[in-house]
């Protein structure tokens, strides 16, 4: 299904988007609001894609070809013909609401505009257009170029189009979809993986036990490849946070509560392996 991608915002979500899009054989166009964050992009781009040369699993001339289609900038109206764009920004919904609001303006008709939030509910992200029905959640998971999922999440307004355009679109670049039929917060993965991570914090913030312990129970018990605080480093502690907080805003429902402990590692930095410190020490 190639043609051309506009993946907005270049951290470690955004640029994996890119990475796999632009191997896929699409154009990719990858906007963020500094030069520098660009820059740390398609570095962490161009290193991952030495990484797979290096292990045999991508030929050197593929991965220069895909880097060739990838175009970094930080002119919004750049993104003006993609066929489908993908906001990957920080989950605040005042932030994607500034993101959509431009995009509604600038995008073509019959673009798909795509949001990779894992908490918030699509229909308030597009709440804020003039085409709610071209709206949709493409759920990519980090590390996007290892993990195979992607959760499509069909908005109160998502047309069937746009939901067949985003799952061509992500079975283009190598994923499998589920699709969310009814826009909760959290969806579906979010709200399992919250819950889980939610009582392991618990538990081990009341020293019922380690953290070493409650992941090595979930793993050996359940058959979970990660257990879930190690889980909560990778993808970030503040990352779950504002997950975990996302959904608890909506439901009331304390589960979803995120505990005093997350909240305190957030304001001490220690958000997982990003940082160097999170439940483990890196």
């Amino acid at each position: 299904m190639a043609g051309k991608l506009a993946v907005i915002g270049a951290g470690l979500m955004g640029a994996g988007i890119a990475q796999v899009s632009a191997q896929a054989g699409w154009d990719v166009v990858l906007r963020d609001v500094t030069d520098e964050a660009l820059t740390r992009g398609t570095d962490g781009i161009r290193a991952s894609y030495e990484k797979f040369v290096a292990k045999g699993k991508l030929a050197a001339a593929d991965a220069e070809a895909a880097l060739g289609r990838i175009t970094a900038t930080t002119d919004l109206d750049a993104v003006a013909d993609a066929d489908v764009v993908v906001e990957a920004v920080f989950e605040k919904i005042e932030v994607k609401h500034e993101i959509f609001r431009a995009l509604d303006k600038i995008a073509k008709d019959g673009a798909v505009l795509a949001s990779n939030t894992s908490a918030i509910p699509i229909t308030k992200i597009a709440a804020v257009t003039e085409r709610p029905e071209a709206v949709v959640g493409v759920h990519f998971f980090s590390p996007v170029p290892m993990m195979q999922l992607v959760e499509l999440v069909r908005g109160h307004k998502t047309s069937d189009a746009a939901l067949a355009t985003a799952r061509s679109f992500a079975e283009s670049v190598g994923k499998t979809c589920i699709v969310v039929n009814r826009d909760v917060a959290g969806f579906v993965t979010t709200r399992l993986i919250s819950a889980l991570v939610v009582e392991a914090a618990k538990l081990y913030e009341s020293g019922v036990a380690t953290a070493e312990d409650i992941d090595l129970a979930c793993r050996l018990g359940f058959g979970h490849a990660m257990g879930p605080l190690a889980t909560t480093d990778l993808t970030g502690v503040d990352i779950l946070v504002n997950a975990t907080g996302n959904i608890y805003a909506e439901t009331q429902d304390e589960k979803f509560a995120p505990p005093e402990l997350m909240r305190r590692m957030v304001d001490a930095g220690d958000i997982g392996r990003k940082s160097g410190q999170g439940f483990y020490t890196y």
